[in-house]
């Protein structure tokens, strides 16, 4: 069924005492493990028919069977599951960047539903919901001791329908009611501009767009800059991108990086390890490069920081990353539905799972709430320059042209320290490359 992923005489008596010793107790193990599993088999059959036969109301037979199956993937790993044919359709439509409902990619977590990003520009994102949110109840149900895809079965509805969730977040006592409205979600895989020369790449998810989108806006971005020797680098955002597929990460990697290994996965058989090795050819072209990582990047996007990080092709600023270090196979089964089953963990390059860790920024920069960059800037006293002064010398060695330059360079300047109270890791991201830039320049 296809899936979506002796040494001579003396050595060989002693094998033949050994075999004989021991051969019987081997097989007798494993015939006992054979009459175990066996066993839990019938007791299985056993429960199913008294449920069926003596359950205070009539079950549906197939209900019960589901969810005897989900029940056992689900215990094995927050991301394994079984997705029945409707699911597996929605799925399958998801990862090619249209779907309807919330825009919330979520996981569970000691049996609530935890938040892992929203997507932007979804409802979610507008509402403000947040990585490591906690949704406690659906429409005043709650969610605690549900299954995931149960949990999420909750918040689906039609196009256009008000949904109120209850979340539950750390730094606020108590749990408050978002009421939101379900749209059909189009997902923009990459979107793009130019900030004083800096080329800003936002990934929002990892779909098969992501990769065609990433090398068209790249290269409009590098011409509409005036060529690559107009550009002084590259920010690639991953904040808030949830993952996706692991071939779109595998791929954006390689656009930056020239040859070495990407990222490697391990499974239970060591002969389903693969590793994947970048080929010739850098769309960046050698520019410094910085990547931006929060709370809610996770699984793919922790590849790309990853694998950049460890190849010290880009600098990684922000807050630590999710942590999802696993792979998952969609295998799909009879039925037409399908089965995801945590199948590898991946490695960076360095060899290092990420599984529960996440990827730490090379330098920690914490998010600014507007507010608090804006009072921090009131309480500046205003600055005063030797220009001030009554009577000071005018500079007698720049010409009108190189003073017009030096006046255009420091209003570029002053733009981006206003974006700090916008966005103040992307700011600090751009000031970043400025200063590699110039340095490589020098050098």
């Amino acid at each position: 069924m296809k899936k979506i992923w002796l040494a001579g005489i003396g050595g060989a008596v002693t094998g033949m005492v050994v075999t004989a010793q021991f051969a019987v107790p081997i097989v007798a193990q494993e015939a006992d493990k054979e009459r175990t599993v066996y066993e839990q088999l019938d007791l299985f059959g056993d429960i199913f028919e008294r449920v069926r036969s003596s359950y205070v109301e009539e079950v549906d037979e197939k209900d019960l069977i589901q969810n005897a199956i989900n029940g056992m993937l689900t215990h094995l790993d927050p991301h394994s599951s079984y997705m029945p044919p409707d699911e597996f359709d929605d799925m399958q439509v998801q990862t090619k960047g249209e779907f309807g409902g919330l825009g919330i990619e979520v996981t569970q977590e000691e049996g609530f539903v935890k938040v892992v990003s929203p997507i932007e520009g979804t409802p979610a994102d507008r509402a403000d919901i947040q990585p490591g949110d906690l949704i406690t109840q659906v429409d005043g149900e709650t969610v605690f001791g549900l299954t995931l895809n149960e949990a999420v079965d909750l918040m689906r509805g039609p196009v256009g329908s008000d949904i109120t969730i209850t979340i539950s977040r750390e730094g606020i006592d108590e749990p408050f009611d978002v009421v939101l409205t379900r749209e059909t979600i189009t997902i923009a895989a990459v979107k793009s501009r130019i900030e004083d020369g800096v080329v800003v790449l936002r990934l929002t998810t990892f779909n098969e767009q992501t990769f065609p989108d990433l090398e068209e806006q790249l290269a409009e971005k590098v011409e509409e800059a005036g060529g690559m020797d107009k550009v002084t680098g590259f920010v690639l955002d991953l904040r808030n991108n949830p993952g996706g597929l692991l071939n779109q990460a595998i791929s954006v990697v390689d656009a930056f990086l020239e040859s070495g290994e990407i990222v490697s996965t391990r499974g239970r058989d060591p002969r389903d390890s693969e590793r994947y090795n970048a080929t010739p050819g850098d769309l960046a072209q050698g520019k410094p490069m910085v990547v931006v990582i929060n709370g809610g990047s996770a699984s793919a996007s922790e590849i790309v920081a990853g694998a950049l990080k460890d190849h010290h092709r880009a600098v990684i600023i922000g807050t630590q990353s999710f942590g999802k270090g696993s792979v998952q196979t969609i295998m799909p089964v009879q039925g037409e539905g399908a089965m995801r089953l945590t199948t590898a963990r991946y490695y960076t390059p360095s060899g290092r799972s990420i599984q529960a860790l996440g990827v730490a920024p090379d330098i920690i920069v914490e998010p600014q709430v507007a507010e608090a960059a804006e009072a921090a800037a009131e309480e500046l006293p205003p600055s005063r320059t030797e220009a001030d002064l009554r009577g000071s010398l005018e500079n007698d060695s720049l010409t009108e042209d190189e003073k017009k330059i030096l006046e255009e360079d420091r209003a570029r300047k002053e733009e981006t320290a206003r974006m700090r109270a916008e966005d103040y890791q992307l700011s600090y991201a751009i000031d970043i490359l400025r200063g590699l830039s110039y340095l490589s320049a020098k050098n």
